[in-house]
């Protein structure tokens, strides 16, 4: 049997007639209450992973739960025809906690279909992130089976269980698999549509370094009456260093910060321009009207193709209710970076310890610790993969594809390109308001039904691609 012997049209038309039932599986899947973060849900995690092998196992897959120091991991093959590529499909099980809870409209963990807005939803926590998106490939790989008795692709499957608490087990665990592992392309469905008619492939991906700055001064708290101008106050000093990382068009002070970055290309400025985002309806999303970052930018380059640095929190002396007049002992920070294209992270990171250390005075003292790095992705635009799956989507969906950038990091795509040699296809059917991470996330069942429709797609596409 070759890829070409397995026709995709009866594939789509029991996909179709299957939702009802890829619905039903994916609320057992969602009941589970796979919090990673939480140890109270420890073992949940560990039934989510259960659950996620019994499936694989009932439609053919060599599946198996894998143990780490951290939740489990899930790995199951399956071959294809031969001379078929072999593609990897990454996703995670694990969700995040569901505080606050008593925002929630329904109990997170009791999936059902809901009218929004004139819309079929699957509400619940996972739905959207990432439950709902993983399974939208299993169920294509289910409807090849059923079908043919057979997937047009060799398929490795890997889903991980603490995505969502910084994934401390994931590089150990690819380094100890990493032969078992390595395919021609990962396939990762954790990303969203541009719109709900126009899919998207991100193309690109910001790194991510993250930091955390304590200045300490005195020895204890200090009454601010009789300390007051003759102390040091590491919250000043703090305050002070987070001023000065940027200047007044918007651009990063560190030095060497921009070394590597280059300018974005006419030619795919043009084609962002193309999308209609303006910076009215990027920004009005979250009541506000004025881009912040640097001047003289689209908030879509702002935001796929620019560095940043950004203050995400600020602690240090009285917080709490009432007035306390205390010049605090120590006052911390928690800083990101994102990255793009020729940045390095570690270089990043040396750089801003020694602009945050020229900045203590001496008889103060800093403080570092290191929350992550990774570095910034680009899938080229003319790869066989991105060009059979920008086909193959158009077909599908309303709208031609649109291969976009994105603000955000999944280290995960780094470390397959960097540990495993391989590049990722990101293509996801998540909407900017599924409210993932908040209460009441959902995943419109059109997103739910035509991605699996679209991975069936894909996997055909890459089948037959000559490329």
């Amino acid at each position: 049997m070759t890829a070409t012997d397995l026709d995709l049209q009866p594939v789509l038309e029991r996909l179709d007639t299957s939702v009802d039932d890829s619905v039903e599986r994916l609320f057992a899947l969602l009941r589970i209450r796979s919090i990673s973060t939480d140890p109270a849900y420890r073992e949940e995690c560990r039934s989510a992973a259960q659950w996620l092998v019994d499936d694989l196992t009932s439609i053919g897959f060599d599946a198996s739960v894998r143990d780490t120091q951290g939740h489990p991991m899930v790995v199951a093959h399956h071959e294809g025809p031969e001379g078929a590529p072999h593609v990897l499909f990454y996703g995670h099980y694990d969700v995040q906690p569901v505080d606050p809870i008593e925002l929630w409209e329904d109990d997170p963990f009791a999936p059902a279909l809901k009218q929004r807005d004139g819309t079929t939803v699957i509400t619940g926590r996972g739905a959207s992130d990432d439950k709902g998106q993983l399974m939208t490939f299993v169920e294509a790989c289910r409807a090849y089976k059923a079908v043919h008795g057979a997937l047009p692709c060799r398929v490795t499957i890997l889903f991980e269980g603490e995505e969502e608490s910084g994934s401390p087990s994931l590089k150990p665990f690819l380094e100890a698999n990493a032969e078992e592992l390595k395919a021609e392309v990962a396939l990762v469905c954790d990303t969203s549509m541009w719109d709900r008619q126009t899919p998207a492939i991100s193309g690109s991906l910001r790194g991510l370094v993250g930091e955390e700055i304590t200045v300490s001064a005195a020895d204890r708290d200090l009454h601010s009456g009789h300390y007051g101008g003759a102390a040091a106050n590491p919250i000043h000093i703090l305050t002070r260093i987070l001023a000065d990382m940027h200047d007044e068009t918007g651009r990063v002070t560190i030095p060497h910060f921009y070394d590597g970055v280059e300018e974005v290309p006419a030619q795919q400025l043009e084609s962002w321009k193309a999308l209609g985002m303006t910076d009215e309806q990027f920004l009005g999303e979250i009541d506000l009207k004025h881009p912040a970052g640097e001047k003289g930018r689209s908030v879509l380059e702002l935001t796929w193709a620019r560095p940043t640095a950004e203050v995400n929190g600020i602690t240090g002396g009285y917080t709490g209710d009432g007035f306390k007049t205390v010049i605090a002992a120590k006052a911390s920070a928690k800083v990101s970076f994102r990255l793009v294209a020729g940045q390095e992270p570690q270089a990043i990171r040396d750089n801003f310890r020694a602009f945050v250390r020229e900045r203590v005075p001496a008889d103060c003292r800093i403080d570092f610790a290191d929350h992550g790095a990774s570095p910034a992705n680009i899938l080229a635009a003319d790869s066989p993969a991105v060009i059979a799956a920008k086909t193959t989507l158009s077909d599908e969906w309303p709208k031609p594809a649109a291969v976009i950038g994105m603000g955000g990091s999944i280290p995960i795509v780094g470390d397959f390109k960097t540990m495993l040699g391989m590049d990722s296809l990101l293509v996801g059917f998540a909407l900017s308001d599924d409210r993932i991470h908040s209460p009441n996330e959902k995943y419109e069942l059109t997103s739910f039904a035509k991605g699996q429709r679209s991975w069936a797609r894909i996997l055909d596409a890459l089948a037959r691609h000559d490329g």
